[in-house]
């Protein structure tokens, strides 16, 4: 708290009182009544988890691939075949359907036949795929805790600065009063009414500016949970520790949801592998048909096997399967690369995190403390007479400036901690999902 300014000798009682009173109704301008109960950091991710549209899509891409998993180990349709064979087009017997030996209608079905080991390395792949569309589920819902908890936190600090602002605000019409009070008594300067008011105009355009931060602050919160900007915030968390294994930081980092999306996508890329290693055998088709012919000749069945030739399978099959195995070596180098830049950043991001918390403790222990005991002397000097308003608003400042820069260094702090805590979601359920729309398997 800052320490209030004393009234020199002369100055009416009743001017102060003004102020103060004046004081209080700016700063309780400030509070809005409670429409909402208090909203909690955890209630708040909750409710932006619950309200996502982009869950619900990645949801849906769940399911899309698990169907797609069951179409895909199944047969390919049979097709049915009709046509007429043999029809004379000129001579005697010319378009008649029955009168010439050799002509015959014709019906019959072929079905292609892929080996049950191939059919399930199709399956495979869009299960794959839908345990990728998983772990991109969960990305996104540590992404929405992440940035819920960054909006949350930018709202809360930006609170506790309008308050502080505020309360110099209070200060500072204290001071302009107590400024014209002793200049009326003869026993200030008129410099000492500017350098107060000058203080007082730089306070309100302070306040401004806090207060269109704390606008937009509370425009992305409410962005994110859906209830009104002026929800009254709860109490802050523990943000003093993080959820994180610092002593198997690869090893838990190889788990992060973006790695483990990259893991998955390997898995797709080896699926396609072993599919392509599959495809250089041939699918059998059969085919049955059943011919008609006319009233005096015998009717007709035709059995038939079909397999495609692969003739030149060296720059065809062999040259697909080259093109898989080198998307799943250019994978896996992703992979790589990619968990070496997370655990970079995140061990950089805890360096500032721990640096922030020391640099916080010095400013509760020593800085403010300094500042304070400044002011302090400051305002017993002014008080009898041996010091002037200009050096004691001067040392006013400077304390709020460093209790300013301390909430700030708090609100960097909060931010980092609230990427750090949510490189995980928490609370996840992937059991939820349906693996299939029509629940008739095969």
């Amino acid at each position: 708290m800052l320490v209030p300014l004393a009234a020199p000798h002369g100055v009416r009682p009743f001017l102060v009182r003004r102020a103060v009173v004046t004081g209080l109704l700016v700063l309780s301008s400030f509070s809005v009544l409670a429409t909402e109960p208090p909203l909690g950091l955890s209630q708040a991710q909750q409710l932006a988890v619950a309200r996502s549209r982009q869950i619900v899509a990645q949801n849906q891409a769940i399911i899309a691939s698990r169907e797609m998993a069951v179409a895909a180990g199944q047969l390919a349709d049979p097709v049915l075949k009709v046509g007429i064979d043999n029809l004379p087009v000129n001579g005697p017997d010319r378009g008649s359907l029955t009168s010439d030996f050799m002509t015959m209608r014709r019906v019959g079905v072929m079905q292609e036949l892929t080996g049950s080991d191939k059919r399930q390395l199709r399956a495979a792949r869009f299960e794959r795929a839908a345990d990728k569309s998983i772990a991109e589920k969960n990305t996104l819902i540590a992404a929405i805790q992440r940035d819920t908890a960054i909006a949350w936190l930018d709202r809360y600090y930006t609170e506790r600065i309008m308050d502080l602002v505020a309360e110099q605000g209070v200060q500072a019409r204290i001071e302009v009063e107590a400024a014209e009070g002793s200049y009326r008594a003869g026993h200030g300067s008129q410099a000492d009414i500017f350098v107060a008011r000058s203080t007082l105009s730089l306070l309100d355009d302070r306040a401004s500016e806090i207060q269109r931060k704390l606008r937009n602050a509370k425009t992305m919160l409410s962005r994110w949970v859906g209830l009104p900007s002026d929800v009254v915030l709860d109490g802050i968390p523990a943000i003093d520790t993080i959820r994180l294994d610092l002593a198997s930081l690869e090893t838990t980092l190889a788990h992060h949801p973006q790695i483990a999306m990259l893991s998955k996508q390997i898995d797709i890329a080896d699926a396609e592998v072993k599919l392509a290693e599959a495809n250089k055998k041939s699918d059998w088709s059969v085919e049955v048909a059943f011919q008609q012919r006319g009233s005096a000749y015998s009717n007709m069945i035709s059995i038939g096997l079909s397999l495609p030739f692969q003739w030149d399978q060296k720059n065809r099959q062999d040259r697909e399967l080259s093109a898989k195995l080198a998307m799943a070596e250019q994978t896996k180098a992703e992979h790589d690369e990619q968990l070496r830049a997370h655990v970079a950043e995140t061990r950089a991001m805890l360096d500032e995190w721990e640096t922030n918390r020391e640099r916080a403790i010095r400013y509760e222990k020593e800085l403010i403390p300094l500042a304070q005991e400044r002011t302090q002397a400051l305002v017993a000097a002014y008080r009898g007479g041996k010091s002037s308003l200009t050096e004691l608003l001067a040392a006013r400042r400077a304390e709020v400036d460093i209790r300013l820069q301390l909430l700030q260094l708090q609100a960097d702090t909060a931010r980092l901690w609230a990427q750090l805590n949510f490189l995980f979601p928490v609370g996840v359920q992937t059991n939820d999902i349906p693996s299939s729309v029509n629940k008739e398997q095969p």
